[in-house]
Protein backbone atom coordinates (compact mmCIF):
# COMPACT_ATOMS: atom_id res chain seq x y z
CA UNK A 1 0.00 0.00 0.00
CA UNK A 2 1.09 3.60 -0.74
CA UNK A 3 2.39 5.56 2.21
CA UNK A 4 -0.53 9.11 2.56
CA UNK A 5 2.04 12.11 2.33
CA UNK A 6 0.59 15.07 4.98
CA UNK A 7 1.28 17.99 6.38
CA UNK A 8 -0.70 19.70 8.73
CA UNK A 9 -0.51 23.22 7.36
CA UNK A 10 -2.26 25.26 10.54
CA UNK A 11 -4.03 23.66 13.29
CA UNK A 12 -6.93 25.84 13.93
CA UNK A 13 -8.53 24.21 17.29
CA UNK A 14 -9.19 21.20 19.17
CA UNK A 15 -12.58 19.90 19.49
CA UNK A 16 -12.39 17.31 22.32
CA UNK A 17 -9.70 15.06 23.89
CA UNK A 18 -10.17 11.53 24.51
CA UNK A 19 -8.90 9.70 27.63
CA UNK A 20 -6.11 8.36 25.55
CA UNK A 21 -4.53 11.78 24.76
CA UNK A 22 -5.76 11.62 21.29
CA UNK A 23 -7.49 14.73 20.44
CA UNK A 24 -10.50 15.53 17.66
CA UNK A 25 -9.19 18.57 15.86
CA UNK A 26 -9.86 21.23 12.53
CA UNK A 27 -6.59 21.43 10.69
CA UNK A 28 -5.71 22.52 7.53
CA UNK A 29 -4.27 19.92 6.10
CA UNK A 30 -2.42 18.91 2.82
CA UNK A 31 -2.97 15.47 1.81
CA UNK A 32 -0.40 13.80 -0.65
CA UNK A 33 0.85 17.45 -1.69
CA UNK A 34 -2.49 18.69 -2.85
CA UNK A 35 -3.59 21.38 -1.71
CA UNK A 36 -4.73 22.18 2.17
CA UNK A 37 -8.24 21.49 2.48
CA UNK A 38 -10.45 21.88 6.31
CA UNK A 39 -10.04 18.38 8.35
CA UNK A 40 -12.20 17.12 11.18
CA UNK A 41 -10.29 13.73 12.62
CA UNK A 42 -8.44 12.65 15.88
CA UNK A 43 -4.84 12.36 16.22
CA UNK A 44 -2.20 11.33 18.34
CA UNK A 45 -0.67 13.29 21.02
CA UNK A 46 2.23 13.57 18.71
CA UNK A 47 0.60 13.70 15.43
CA UNK A 48 2.33 10.81 13.50
CA UNK A 49 -0.79 8.51 13.56
CA UNK A 50 -4.37 9.56 12.84
CA UNK A 51 -7.86 8.67 12.66
CA UNK A 52 -10.61 8.42 9.69
CA UNK A 53 -11.69 11.59 9.13
CA UNK A 54 -13.00 14.21 7.06
CA UNK A 55 -11.97 16.63 4.58
CA UNK A 56 -13.50 19.88 2.97
CA UNK A 57 -13.03 22.49 0.68
CA UNK A 58 -13.64 25.97 1.90
CA UNK A 59 -17.12 25.74 0.01
CA UNK A 60 -18.46 22.45 2.03
CA UNK A 61 -17.08 23.74 5.16
CA UNK A 62 -19.10 27.31 4.42
CA UNK A 63 -21.89 25.31 3.89
CA UNK A 64 -21.43 22.88 6.96
CA UNK A 65 -21.09 26.18 9.14
CA UNK A 66 -24.38 27.59 7.13
CA UNK A 67 -26.37 24.37 7.86
CA UNK A 68 -25.78 24.04 11.27
CA UNK A 69 -26.37 27.71 12.05
CA UNK A 70 -29.58 27.75 10.45
CA UNK A 71 -30.57 24.25 12.37
CA UNK A 72 -33.77 24.49 14.09
CA UNK A 73 -33.95 24.50 17.61
CA UNK A 74 -36.12 21.03 18.24
CA UNK A 75 -32.60 20.10 16.23
CA UNK A 76 -30.57 20.50 19.07
CA UNK A 77 -29.27 18.15 21.33
CA UNK A 78 -30.57 20.13 24.80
Amino acid sequence: MAEIKFEIVKELGVISEGARGWTRELNLVSWNENPAKFDIRDWSPDHSRMSKGISMTEEEMEKLVELFNTRDEEDSFE
